[in-house]
């Protein structure tokens, strides 16, 4: 390798080595041993690439590629940031206000993690698991999450094709979605048996709270004893809304716990005073579909034997990200926090085990969902169990 090269490929390298000494953040110490041995495996590794590969190299797209695989090996909300998103996130820019209504992970492709209820991609019949493999013919292979919900965002009635894959089908699927605003939060209720109040949460919000204690009020009324709460494919709101929520349940505990690498200790979220106004015994349906907000407060409510969970193991994404510049002025997005469910177990990647697992059939693309709720009927058998006891 040419003088030139090297000096190509060291300014190349530079934010790995800060990659590595931030590297805390990873776990590591740059002092160890097996840092630096790793380091010069990394630095052969370019060298051997950039003199022997058949065709000339740009070294500019292997450091970029190599910068994205160390933050996919991660978790699937960090990433590696181009100098053009780091400036996007440090100006504040917005999303765009059209939105398909789609959560997002990734998992070798970008996977979705729930569809809105109503929106244009429930309406077009995506579901929790579908596979996202292009977005406008742009392969979502190396796209990060961060990319990938920009990616779908646009100008209010503007369209966006979608090319996606469901279970273990090879054909993949061409869906052209309009987009639309979206409500922030939508919450409804009604009679689910007798006796028994269903409250849907379709997505949580700052008017959640208040909107659940309507609801809630409404069934009581019609002579509801006992809740149901579905967060089944909620994945939106703040991590802090999530825990308001759980506030009206819990009276006295532990709601969460939540932790950062170097911190002396984990902080420990507990109730309040006033908290619990809500007594009444609750079933909470949740999917691979609950996650953020929603999943922290499954976890404060089953923490607290609060509530039985029906349904699905959750997905674990409970994490909080931040920039960290780094001095080409790229940056890594990159989860620094994580929280824990009330006994001090990891929830970020580990998900809840509900109490009641409930089997939900695989529909083809195309096909319609089959008739009823079986989770659903499953609560309500859950309930009448306990009664019977």
């Amino acid at each position: 390798m040419t003088s030139r090269t090297r000096a190509i490929v060291f300014s190349l390298t530079a934010p790995v080595v800060v990659f590595a000494i931030v590297g805390g953040l990873l776990g590591r110490v740059i002092a160890r041993e097996d840092t630096y041995q790793h380091l010069k495996i990394f630095d052969d590794v370019v060298s051997l690439i950039s003199s022997n590969y058949v065709e000339p190299v740009s070294l500019d797209k292997v450091m970029r590629g190599a910068m994205n695989g160390l933050a996919d090996s991660l978790d699937a909300d960090s990433a590696y940031l181009s100098v053009d998103e780091v400036k996007q996130v440090e100006a504040g820019t917005p999303l765009a206000p059209g939105d398909v209504g789609i959560e997002l992970t990734r998992q070798y492709y970008l996977r979705i993690i729930s569809t809105r209820e109503n929106s244009p991609a429930a309406k077009a019949g995506l579901r929790t698991g579908d596979y996202l493999r292009a977005i406008n013919d742009l392969p979502t292979r190396d796209m990060s999450v961060w990319q990938g919900i920009r990616a779908l965002r646009g100008a209010t009635g503007s369209k966006v094709k979608l090319t996606l894959f469901r279970n273990n089908q090879a054909d993949p699927h061409d869906v052209e979605l309009t987009r639309e605003v979206l409500p922030i939060s939508d919450v409804s209720g009604r009679m689910a048996a007798s006796g028994v109040g269903y409250v849907r949460v379709q997505s949580i919000g700052a008017r959640t709270v208040d909107q659940v204690k309507t609801q809630i009020a409404d069934v009581t009324k019609n002579g509801a004893t006992k809740l149901i709460v579905d967060v089944r494919r909620t994945s939106t709101g703040s991590y802090d809304q999530g825990i308001a929520l759980a506030r009206l349940f819990v009276a006295k505990g532990t709601l969460a716990m939540r932790e950062a690498k170097g911190a002396p200790s984990r902080e420990t979220i507990v109730s309040n005073t006033g908290d619990g106004a809500i007594t009444a015994p609750v079933i909470l349906l949740v999917d691979t579909g609950t996650s953020g907000a929603a999943e922290l407060f499954a976890s404060a409510l089953s923490g607290n034997q609060r509530a039985d969970l029906v349904g699905e193991h959750t997905i674990g994404r409970a994490g909080i990200q931040k920039l960290i510049r780094l001095p080409d002025g790229s940056g890594l997005w990159l989860t620094t926090m994580r929280y824990l469910t009330p006994a001090g177990t990891p929830l970020h990647e580990k998900g809840l085990a509900p109490t009641v697992g409930v089997e939900i059939p695989d529909v083809e693309f195309g096909q319609p969902a089959p008739a009823g709720d079986p989770a659903l009927d499953k609560a309500l058998e859950r309930f009448a169990e306990k009664k019977a006891a």
